[in-house]
């Protein structure tokens, strides 16, 4: 069997490309994109096509981005350019116009779709609503008020101005992300993962769709909570306040999903809706900050005076609460910013939309806090007893704002005061001009947050589910109508929601959902930093007002404010990815999204490898860098999982393929393609490297000399053995012995493994597969179960080494290293040496001492002191027929005739060799082989050496078949005589 070759088809000679002369005329088909992901197609043929390239009829194309587009793309399938081989190869001219025909058939029907297909949003109403609807949230109107009595106005505007930091370098690492391509569905996970590889975005993408999921039940429970307060007010309660929360969340979930799957065009609205009742309370509370009223005075309210200003700006914590404290209950108002990017994929155009949306958003509430905090602690003061009785008499003395304005509140010191910043929850509906209108207000931010989060959480996750990351959850993957909408992932998120909904105590879950959506913001800022450290070619977003350590900064504070907020939950979170990261990192999904960690790889790699080049080689740090012949890395399957048992994660391995019969080259690509998955679907460490070649010596020459970069370079050859070269062309026989004399010339080490089966399974139907198309004769059968021999544990047994010749310690090197592995650790080494049968016990000790210099374990030492016996005599007369076919007998011929035959044919064996080189001891060696290791799990022997031009091509393949017929798997092994093993440190 001829290791390197493969099948494949012959092409003729090479053609002209298809052209015509200038005068040509025909009509023409253009395309161009408008930049809405439509495509125009004008045509001026009635039935036939073509493409105008600067006035000639030609199949080639002028550049186009429909071209660039991926196959994924929204509207189905691609236009793709005509291929180098259509151009350049001899093909059916009328055949590619076909070609041509159809594929601007299909771009004609994309562009019906598109003028009747899905709903796509611009930047205001896809970006700019939903972020601010989702960071105003119900923090505004209900907690505000309590930050600014408690921390002061001076330190609230310190804690907006700390979130807003966090959330406008967010901001700015998303825009550059979204603007580096065009951006699918997905948010959050979309960005991360095509940004860091599958391992961060898998991680992300899985607990930010939940954490969305559960954020639907913390602000539908919020909503639920102010409707129950009131009709407890009016004593309406319908069980009691718990089981009323459990209800009218329910129902609100169940009214939020009938939006959502009504369409995302009936989502949008609900939120403009939404927004605008949320303007109309915000104006309202402002309106009425500037119209006092006396009534509302015994309760705090007294208008803009700068004596309850100057008293409010700084701090007054109470009940054991910090500045971090605070900040902590701040925060989660400012969680909101990937409400638009969330929905990526329903944007018109998000390259455009997510940056100036998620700015302005975060601008406009940035602001708007800022205003609500100096406005409020501006005009009401901290505490208040809302008693009209409470003025200020003559004897006391008084010296709070409130005093100077008619008010003695000093009881309130005590305790027990109702009203006030620090008391009143509800204080922003008392300053408003119309009460009503803020509950409104809560009751808009409460279920416009709600909603968003409802919508969110499905695209994400079907984003996920649609990269196959996590296997068995394709089923959420499908999409339904022309905004292929997420329909199993509204059921799976309303589930999770109404779950939660049903607990009704969210005050645990709460800060592990803040510490998710901190963690995406902190993966997102690193991304930014990341790609731009790698400096990859890819990353140039169109955005420009980034930095990549303001986006380091932004990765680093996101994480100090997880602790913050709550430590436990920080840590449970980063637990949490780092157990899904080693779960899709060992899972390794079949994914090339060009991520900056791959180019990061390849700058290191390319460091690593200059660097090594600059230091000389040390015996200390020599691996068995191999080059192995295999062909078609499925037709010997055994070769390359014994190479692999002992380099994988140790030294190279590079999977050579000596192609003799010519194809196309773009074959080629597409068979390089195929071998290199298939070494990764059976998780087998080596590259893929074919070559085009006359015969498998130039080939292998090829390799030999081409093969590597710098110090990661084969210095090892490795074969399988010609099982079949008795029936074969002599020819193929020398150029297998001419490519092992190649290797020793250049230095390499050689091993060639034989199965006593054989190693080649390509002639098998349905090979590498696990179905068989035909029933297999029982050689095949037996075949196909050696070549799995090594993908297997071996289990209790022996690697016997006969190290017979000192090849510099490969031939002890490659068993060693097979032992350390798991799937060799319970076998153990015997070592068999040559010997005088006088000298048997000094050998032995010496050999241990060398052993144990080496540090390498062994179970026994054999020495062969009837190593020179001569062999059987019917072993001889074996022997003797074996060679028979394949002597010159120049002594029957004439020395002229004999001279001429030996040079047609150099193979043949001559009496002078058959007499200068006797072949006793390789018959012999096969007779101790079978008396001493017929039991062996693996035998590893000292390759003999063959003086290359004098001894034949023909006795030398005798001698190996000699040598290793009818035993169990053997490797016949011949390091290049420079040291591999030592015994200094």
């Amino acid at each position: 069997m001829d290791p390197g070759l493969g099948p494949a088809a012959d092409i003729g000679p090479p053609p002209d490309v298809f052209h015509e002369p200038d005068t040509a005329k025909s009509d023409s088909v253009s395309l161009h994109s408008t930049g809405t992901g439509q495509t125009h197609i004008s045509d001026s043929h009635s039935n036939t096509y073509y493409m105008r390239t600067f006035g000639h009829n030609t199949i080639d194309a002028v550049p186009n981005i429909e071209f660039y587009r991926q196959t994924a793309a929204p509207f189905g399938e691609k236009l793709t350019r005509p291929s180098l081989s259509e151009l350049h190869d001899e093909l059916d001219k009328v055949t590619i116009i076909r070609s041509l025909e159809e594929q601007l058939e299909a771009a004609a029907l994309m562009a019906k779709e598109a003028k009747g297909g899905a709903v796509k949003f611009g930047w205001v109403k896809g970006v700019l609503v939903r972020c601010m609807l989702n960071i105003w949230g119900v923090m505004l109107f209900i907690r505000m008020s309590w930050i600014v009595g408690q921390a002061g106005i001076g330190l609230t505007i310190a804690i907006i101005l700390m979130a807003t930091l966090v959330t406008t370098i967010t901001g700015l690492s998303t825009s550059a992300i979204a603007t580096n391509g065009f951006v699918r569905g997905g948010g959050a996970y979309y960005l991360i993962s095509r940004s860091l590889g599958p391992e961060f975005g898998g991680s992300i993408g899985l607990i930010f769709a939940f954490a969305n999921a559960v954020a639907v039940a913390m602000y539908v429970v919020g909503f639920a909570e102010t409707v129950v307060e009131m009709l407890s007010d009016v004593d309406a309660l319908m069980t009691d306040e718990l089981n009323d929360i459990r209800i009218v969340g329910t129902l609100t979930v169940i009214l939020l999903l009938g939006i959502s799957v009504a369409g995302m065009e009936w989502e949008a609205k609900a939120q403009i809706v939404l927004l605008v009742i949320l303007l109309a309370a915000i104006a309202n509370y402002f309106l009425g900050t500037f119209i006092p009223v006396d009534n509302k005075e015994p309760k705090g309210f007294f208008g803009y005076h700068t004596a309850i200003l100057f008293e409010n700006f700084g701090p007054d914590f109470r009940e054991e609460e910090t500045f971090f404290s605070v900040f902590a209950i701040f925060f989660p108002a400012a969680t909101g910013i990937l409400a638009g990017a969330n929905i990526s994929g329903d944007l018109a155009d998000p390259q455009s939309a997510i940056p100036i949306g998620t700015l302005l958003a975060i601008l406009v509430t940035g602001l708007t806090y800022v205003a609500v905090a100096v406005s409020a602690g501006s005009c009401i003061v901290r505490d208040a007893t809302g008693d009209h009785n409470d003025t200020v008499s003559d004897t006391v003395n008084c010296t709070d704002a409130a005093c100077t304005l008619g008010y003695d509140f000093s009881i309130c010191k005590e305790g027990g005061c109702q009203y006030g910043l620090m008391n009143d929850f509800q204080v922003m509906s008392l300053v408003s001009y119309f009460g009503p209108l803020i509950t409104a207000g809560i009751f808009s931010a409460t279920l416009s947050s709600a909603l968003a989060s409802l919508v969110s959480a499905p695209k994400v996750f079907q984003a996920l589910c649609k990269d196959n990351i996590y296997p068995g959850l394709g089923i959420f993957a499908k999409g339904y109508g022309k905004n292929n909408e997420p329909l199993r992932g509204y059921v799976l998120t309303f589930c999770i929601g109404l779950a939660f909904i049903l607990i009704a105590e969210l005050n645990i879950i709460a800060p592990i959902i803040s510490n998710f959506f901190l963690a995406s913001y902190a993966l997102i800022n690193f991304s930014v930093f990341h790609a731009s450290l790698a400096n990859s070619p890819g990353w140039r977003p169109s955005f420009k007002y980034y930095n990549m350590w303001v986006s380091l900064a932004g990765a680093v504070l996101c994480c100090v404010v997880m602790f913050v907020i709550n430590w436990w939950a920080a840590l449970v979170t980063l637990l949490i990815i780092l157990a899904l990261y080693i779960y899709v990192g060992y899972k390794k999904p079949d994914v090339n999204w060009g991520s900056s960690t791959q180019a990061l790889i390849y700058n290191q790699a390319l460091t690593h490898c200059l660097n090594l080049s600059s230091v000389e080689d040390h015996v200390k740090n020599f691996r068995p860098q191999c080059l192995v012949l295999a062909g078609y890395p499925n037709s010997r399957p055994a070769l390359l999982q014994l190479v692999h048992s002992f380099t994988k994660n140790v030294s190279l391995m590079v999977c050579g393929h000596v192609r003799t019969v010519r194809t196309a080259l773009s074959d080629l690509s597409q068979d390089y393609v195929r071998c290199r998955r298939w070494l990764i679907k059976k998780r087998i460490k080596a590259f893929y490297s074919p070559v085009f070649a006359d015969n498998l010596r130039h080939g292998a020459q090829l390799l030999l000399q081409a093969v590597g970069l710098g110090r990661l370079k084969p210095n090892t050859l490795v074969m399988g053995f010609k099982n079949n070269w008795s029936d074969g062309n002599m020819r193929d026989v020398e150029n297998y012995i001419n490519t092992i004399h190649d290797a020793f010339d250049l230095q390499f080490g050689v091993v060639i493994l034989r199965l006593m089966d054989g190693l080649d399974i390509s002639h098998i139907p349905g090979q590498g597969t696990s179905k068989f198309l035909l029933p297999l004769s029982l050689t095949d059968q037996r075949l196909l179960e050696s070549s799995q021999m090594f993908k297997k544990k071996q289990g209790k047994g022996t690697i016997d080494v006969w190290w017979l010749f000192d090849d510099g310690g490969l031939t002890l090197l490659i068993p060693y290293l097979l032992t350390n592995r798991s799937k060799w650790g319970d076998c153990r080494i015997r070592v068999f040496i040559g010997g005088k049968i006088n000298r048997i016990d000094h050998d032995r000790r010496a050999m241990a001492t060398l052993l144990s210099r080496f540090r390498i374990d062994f179970s026994d030492i054999n020495v062969l002191g009837d190593i020179n016996v001569k062999p059987k005599k019917h072993n001889k007369l074996s022997f003797k027929e074996l060679i028979e076919p394949y002597r010159l007998k120049e002594d029957d011929m004439e020395q002229e005739a004999a001279e001429r035959l030996k040079a047609q044919e150099p193979w043949r064996i001559t009496d002078n060799e058959l007499e200068l080189y006797k072949t006793n001891r390789q018959i012999r060696l096969n007779e101790l082989l079978k008396e001493h290791s017929s039991s062996a799990k693996l035998i590893v022997v000292s390759m003999p050496l063959a003086r290359k031009g004098t001894v034949s091509s023909a006795l030398y393949m005798c001698w190996l078949e000699t040598l290793s017929k009818d035993l169990p798997p053997l490797l016949l092994v011949r390091g290049n005589h420079q040291s591999v093993l030592t015994f200094y440190s």
